[in-house]
């Protein structure tokens, strides 16, 4: 099985980067008790076999962006082919294939208030649709800054800790330690800037971690507002999170110094996240599925904030739409998806009726494909 590929140290490379996606590799390997060059070695096989990628995201609520969890049906034929044509948009992420492969689930990411265009202009005119179900997302309880906690079980408090005492020197920095700038991170040394923001249940990512991982003035203003200017930066770390501050300064124009001061202003106010993206399968899910909830809304919050504490599920949030709560569903087999569903979601109430929607392919995820290749059951 995939998931019986990775050891305590890759699993460990994967925890430290959830606390921080741009940690040099010489802390990671200190806080791992491993040497710099394993774990340089390590994230560059993470990448090669398993999809590892650290993505630099904007936070929605921060950013004056807007997210539409978007449903369409279409004919068997034409799904995949329209999947990939959706997953080179700038402005998708999460493209899958559900529901036996003729429905296709994707997030769009809209400019304020507006709808976008993807909505209004494109997707109406695609013959291949026979269906179109938009959900405006109001509350993000767990996803976003928000890990799957699935992936968080290697590291323990102290070595959380430690991650994050130190100072956020990366391998850009004089001060970094040689064998860390000459550690290949496939030509990408990393300056680690910033700080990160807590959100959700404790423990859960680089930049949602709460209690011991979160980092002092997690929550300071951002000393300019997000504006247009920062476009490049945000488009420059959504390809690569842990791209060096030479490749950002190339892709922005500012200075590297300019650069290192902007990332971390973003990162302090929680403008700015880090996420990991890799095959869950590593982690022994082969079963997922989307289940659209409907909650009576007196009760949506209370029932949102108990999901989201809940180990099976890695996203949770409150939408506009016929039904008003989706989650995102990770189990290891569909035995496992069932007790879920019947033991822990039929003990709610509040629910009214729940739709459960499989996911058989994730053409795209938080991260830009690289090469548009479906992974089954990721």
């Amino acid at each position: 099985m995939i998931s019986s590929m990775l050891d305590e140290v890759d699993r460990g490379v994967v925890h430290a980067l959830h606390i921080d996606g741009r940690a040099p590799f010489n802390r990671i390997g200190e806080v791992l008790g491993v040497s710099t060059q394993t774990v340089a070695r390590r994230y560059r096989r993470l990448r090669a076999e398993f999809g590892l990628r650290v993505v630099g995201l904007p936070d929605p609520g921060r950013t004056s962006t807007t997210q539409w969890l978007v449903r369409l049906t279409c004919t068997p034929a034409a799904a995949r082919k329209l999947a990939q044509a959706l997953a080179k948009r700038g402005d998708t992420s999460w493209v899958m294939l559900t529901s036996g492969g003729t429905e296709i689930f994707l997030i769009v990411d809209g400019p304020g208030l507006d709808a976008p265009a993807l909505l209004l202009d494109d997707l109406p005119r695609t013959s291949a649709i026979t269906g179109i179900s938009a959900h405006y997302v109001l509350h993000t309880y767990l996803g976003g800054p928000t890990a799957w906690p699935g992936r968080l079980t290697t590291l323990d408090a102290e070595q959380r800790r430690k991650l994050l005492s130190h100072n956020n020197l990366g391998p850009d920095s004089p001060s970094a330690p040689a064998a860390a700038i000459s550690s290949a991170d496939n030509g990408h040394p990393v300056a680690t800037t910033g700080t990160h923001i807590s959100t959700g249940r404790a423990e859960m990512h680089s930049s949602n971690s709460s209690g011991a991982d979160r980092e002092p003035n997690s929550r300071a203003r951002v000393r300019k507002p997000v504006s247009p200017t920062d476009a490049p930066l945000f488009s420059a770390l959504r390809a690569d999170g842990r791209a060096t501050l030479a490749d950002l300064a190339a892709a922005t124009g500012w200075s590297p110094s300019t650069v290192a001061r902007r990332i971390a202003e973003l990162r302090a106010a929680g403008a700015l996240y880090l996420d990991v993206d890799i095959d869950d399968r590593v982690f022994g899910v082969t079963t997922r599925a989307l289940l659209w909830a409907t909650v009576a809304p007196g009760q949506l919050h209370a029932v949102a904030e108990s999901l989201s504490q809940h180990e099976e599920l890695a996203f949770v949030a409150a939408t506009t739409g016929r039904t008003n709560l989706i989650a995102e569903a990770l189990c290891p087999d569909p035995a496992a998806l069932h007790r879920y569903l019947t033991r822990r979601l039929g003990s709610f109430d509040a629910i009214h009726a729940l739709e459960t929607t499989p996911v058989l392919y994730t053409v795209k995820s938080t991260a830009p494909p690289t090469a548009l290749t479906s992974r089954p059951g990721s």
